[in-house]
């Protein structure tokens, strides 16, 4: 079997044996799962475990979409009648999506624009002028004054016109906006604000009505919190960044001072800085970090989630279960030694109005019933006050049992370092 690009990268990139890649691609390109492969085909993969071969399968998904991407990119470019060899060059040599898509979007069909008007008007070579910042002599207005219409009555119409048309140009510009990403991503200060008049009754965001750290450094949960308050009204989140510098920046890679036009070319790179540029690569910086802290949590959870399935069970003991809620109840269940079930119930401690009470008498009749010797509170919404309904209940209620509280691991993708408890009885 002859190895392909994708699979010799892809063995590169995880350190394995490419021979190992292309018959364990071969297996899920026959249909085959991740689990029937570790379990079923370990001669064939030579013993790769599940986590390695769920590296393989995300690496050749993403290899896959991007050659196809690179093939949709170059035939829509194609039919334009603007494909060159150059940029056929880098977009085959493009090793990320992103890339592509940079050097796709000058290309790429858009809704109407300024610098699509402003083209339609005739003042395409009046931009051209700019950005190629080769005259050195007379003045912007003299140029201008030779692509005057009707359309365009007067010379600063001309140059906003062709200043809209650089502004996008520029804005488009493949090295410009992976500069710019890059300075962005590095150096912006991720920063939120509670929304004037917005509810939290219970103050979840309290921590970040006023809050400022660098992007590039915000940990997984607090990127997680900001977006579910952003979500829910709560919360107002703005990328902070010296954008004067950014500017400056920009202004060094394309404007010549020599150049007559170099005034007009610095005010089109600012317009399409605010404009354009800027409101782009903050919306792509924000979701490339959201989908960072959501890769992250799912890995928390699933090593918690290992860890508690993996963790001895109570032997020969009887457990009642609550799962803590509110407008929905406290669902509880009942198993005995050997995990069978044996009952459940569902109980209302924080809605009704007698509900403390009652909850308090049907856990009795449960853990009498079923001769129960340890009760599980789940983490979740009202877990803290199922906890004390259980322990007030089993302090004054429960007579010859001896009580103390447990300390159970559990996980939780957004509060990993609480726990549950359980009342041993």
């Amino acid at each position: 079997m002859s190895a392909t690009p994708m699979t010799l990268t892809i063995a590169e990139e995880l350190g394995l044996r490419t021979a190992q890649v292309e018959r364990t691609v071969a297996l899920f390109d026959e249909g085959n799962t991740i689990p029937f492969v570790a379990r079923y085909r370990k001669e064939v993969t030579e013993y790769l475990d599940e986590e390695q071969l769920r590296s393989i399968a995300a690496r050749l998904e993403y290899l896959r979409n991007l050659a196809a991407r690179k093939e949709a990119v170059l035939a829509s470019i194609d039919e334009q009648g603007r494909l060159t060899d150059e940029l056929r060059g880098r977009i085959e040599a493009a090793t990320v999506l992103q890339e592509v898509e940079d050097l796709y979007l000058p290309y790429k069909p858009k809704r109407r624009t300024r610098a699509m008007m402003a083209r339609e008007k005739g003042l395409g070579p009046l931009a051209d002028m700019l950005l190629a910042q080769e005259a050195t002599r007379g003045q912007p207005a003299l140029y201008a004054a030779n692509y005057l219409t009707d359309d365009v009555p007067t010379i600063e119409d001309a140059l906003a016109g062709a200043r809209d048309i650089a502004a996008e140009v520029i804005a488009e510009d493949a090295d410009t906006r992976a500069a710019t990403r890059r300075a962005l991503l590095s150096g912006a200060t991720l920063q939120s604000t509670k929304v004037a008049d917005a509810a939290d009754p219970q103050g979840k965001y309290e921590v970040y009505y006023e809050y400022a750290e660098r992007l590039a450094v915000v940990p997984a949960h607090r990127l997680l919190a900001i977006r579910r308050g952003e979500a829910e009204g709560v919360l107002g989140v703005a990328l902070e960044a010296d954008d004067d510098a950014l500017v400056a920046t920009i202004e060094r890679r394309h404007v010549k001072r020599s150049s007559i036009f170099s005034g007009e070319l610095a005010a089109a790179i600012r317009d399409g800085f605010s404009r354009l540029l800027r409101p782009s690569l903050e919306r792509e910086i924000r979701s490339a970090r959201m989908e960072e802290a959501d890769a992250h949590a799912i890995r928390v959870f699933g090593a918690n989630l290992r860890g508690l399935l993996l963790q001895a069970p109570l032997k020969g003991v009887r457990a009642l279960g609550l799962d803590p809620g509110l407008r929905t109840g406290c669902k509880v269940a009942v198993v005995d030694e050997t995990g069978k079930f044996l009952a459940e119930d569902t109980i209302y401690p924080h809605t009704s109005r007698n509900g403390w009470g009652d909850s308090k008498k049907t856990l009795a009749a449960l853990v009498k019933k079923h001769k129960v010797d340890v009760i599980a509170i789940g983490n979740g919404t009202a877990s803290r006050e199922t906890d004390a309904l259980v322990a007030e209940h089993h302090r004054r209620a429960v007579e010859g049992f001896g009580l103390f509280a447990l300390p159970v691991s559990t996980f939780s993708a957004h509060r990993p370092t609480e726990r549950a408890s359980a009342f041993v009885l």
